[in-house]
């Protein structure tokens, strides 16, 4: 007997063997149980999900002769012809190798006749959206008002260029994308039943390959079956798809995590020896981050897909929720760019690159004078295709944290009025040039103080933007506005405590919520303030006697928005 495929020989011969698309099922057993059938139904989705298999079991649920129902005896003639494609009453048809008028006219000249054996002649046009619009023209008749012994079945992967008059005529049914769990489960039945050996992880590697296909991960199976000679290993696998080793995208994201450019590089080096698919590469970088990301925010919610649940829960504690998804969306963004690139392996690595240099956390080690260089070095050096590389790569991010990190440059803070302080009538020091003690601040006093602090980068953006509430035995306690509320970091309130601390000459902690705020916070002072100047200077501006006769000579308008006022420097170089 000759060898048949997997994807032929455990093709579904009943609705309870279909894995996934239960929404279909429910929908179709209910309809075949309660006698309650439309004449015309339309199956879509990708590739491999199971559309024209539903239809020959609809067909074979329709006229099975032990009765209509929604469970085939698969014994019967009608059956059994049905499996075999030979059944006289189910016209099967390619539409994309009958796409003329002429061919759609003749398979309809014997509709009107009565089907020979039996219960419902039934008509399954594959690929229907392959027909001329001229074949959907002569077909929209038959399809309204068909006699009651035809019944439509049609499969498409495309179901938009299907014309709206037709899809008004079927019911539809959209077939998804079948997860990895769910091939893998129905791997693990078949290979159980052929009695192959296999590998869970390998599994999971040929499910993810299938790409939500059940049959491209059969064809896969049964090429990893002749690539390992009969048993399908993990390694085998890995060398036939050409795709790294999962704890190579495991040790990748714990470089990246750890922050070390030098074993991030060395890693893609390494794997760029074994000359992958980039592309599924990447795709299996992007799924580890995604369950990284459900990690972090529901931990009970990842499965053990590839036997690394306890791998994920680690480096979700490794990572911050903001990192993940800007390697995620950077990631996403990336894969345009593999496609475009001379050198594919070079535009993955900047890539990565990429993805932790952006990160708000990354602190170029190689540059520090005290140390890290020579520890960045170290992790480097790590084996991290070894088993024990996540504990040695854990042991050195330690030790990479307990050294001193270079000063980072911060963004230019917002700038006090032109004027000075926005509120000169105040008093703001006491006789002794020291700020009036915190048990006195107001927030007034706290508008004038602020331009005073010397803040710079993000703690001046913060500062900027509060509301002073009150002081007490705890500290000073201020109201960030909600809008601003992106920029805040609960890191930095050591660092706005030690600095209010120093301007007030006395040990302070400073507490801030996130809240609408009632009154006007120094950077809404400081663009009022220069709002108004500005105004002061465009009404100045259009009183000039020169400027009013320049307007009425050529008839023209002031672009108010181009004033601004001439600085020092300015006046100096001109």
């Amino acid at each position: 007997m000759s060898y048949q495929v997997l994807a032929r020989k455990w093709r579904p011969s009943n609705f309870s063997q279909v894995a996934g698309q239960a929404h279909v099922l429910k929908s179709l057993i209910n309809a075949l149980d309660n006698q309650r059938l439309h004449h015309a139904y339309l199956f879509t989705g990708t590739r491999g999900v199971g559309k024209t298999t539903l239809a020959r079991i609809l067909a074979k649920c329709l006229n099975c002769e032990t009765g209509l129902s929604s469970v085939p005896c698969d014994k019967c003639g009608s059956c059994i012809e049905i499996n075999e494609g030979r059944f006289i009453d189910l016209m099967e048809v390619d539409a994309a190798s009958r796409t003329k008028v002429e061919d759609t006219r003749e398979l309809l000249d014997n509709v009107q006749y009565s089907p020979a054996r039996g219960r419902y002649k039934v008509y399954l046009i594959d690929e229907v959206h392959m027909l001329s619009n001229h074949s959907f023209n002569a077909l929209l008749k038959t399809l309204e008002e068909p006699p009651e012994h035809v019944k439509f079945l049609f499969a498409t992967t495309d179901p938009h260029k299907l014309p709206v008059t037709i899809l008004s005529r079927c019911l539809q049914f959209n077939l998804k994308n079948l997860s990895p769990k769910v091939i893998t489960d129905y791997l693990v039945m078949v290979l159980e039943q052929e009695k192959v050996k296999f590998d869970p992880e390998a599994l999971w590697q040929l499910a993810t390959a299938g790409a939500g296909s059940m049959r491209d991960a059969l064809t896969l199976v049964d090429q990893a079956i002749s690539y390992c000679q009969g048993e399908i290993t993990t390694q085998g696998v890995i060398e036939m798809l050409g795709i790294p080793q999962q704890q190579q995208i495991f040790a990748l994201l714990q470089a990246m995590a750890a922050g070390s450019a030098e074993a991030v590089i060395n890693l893609v080096r390494t794997l760029s020896e074994q000359t992958p698919d980039y592309f599924h590469t990447l795709d299996s970088l992007l799924s580890a981050l995604h369950r990284i990301a459900i990690a972090q925010v529901l931990p009970e919610g990842i499965d053990n897909s590839f036997g690394d649940k306890q791998q994920i829960l680690e480096l979700a504690t490794n990572f911050s929720a903001e990192d993940v998804q800007l390697y995620y969306q950077m990631g996403l963004k990336g894969r345009e760019d593999l496609g475009l690139s001379g050198e594919i392996s070079a535009a993955f690595e900047m890539l990565i690159l990429r993805m932790m240099v952006f990160s708000p956390k990354y602190v170029p080690l190689a540059i520090d004078q005290h140390g890290a260089a020579s520890a960045e070095s170290d992790l480097a050096e790590t084996d991290v295709s070894s088993p024990d590389a996540d504990e040695a790569l854990d042991g050195k991010k330690k030790k990479l944290e307990s050294v001193e990190q270079p000063h980072l440059e911060e963004p230019t803070p917002p700038q006090p009025p032109i004027s000075g302080a926005p509120i000169a009538n105040r008093e703001q020091k006491t006789s002794d040039g020291h700020p009036v003690p915190t048990q006195q601040m107001t927030h007034m006093l706290w508008l004038e103080y602020y331009f005073e602090l010397g803040a710079t980068g993000i703690t001046s953006n913060v500062l900027a933007n509060t509301e002073f509430k009150f002081a007490d035995g705890q500290g000073l306690h201020f109201a960030l506005d909600k809008s601003q509320s992106a920029v805040f970091n609960e890191d930095l309130l050591p660092k706005i405590s030690q600095l209010l601390s120093k301007f007030f000459n006395e040990e302070l902690k400073v507490f801030i919520e996130i809240a609408d705020v009632e009154n006007e916070t120094p950077a809404s002072l400081n663009q009022r303030i220069n709002q108004e100047r500005h105004i002061a200077m465009v009404n100045e501006f259009e009183k000039d006697e020169n400027v009013q006769e320049l307007v009425r000579h050529f008839s023209g308008t002031v672009a108010k928005e181009s004033i601004a006022a001439v600085t020092n420097t300015q006046l100096e170089k001109d």
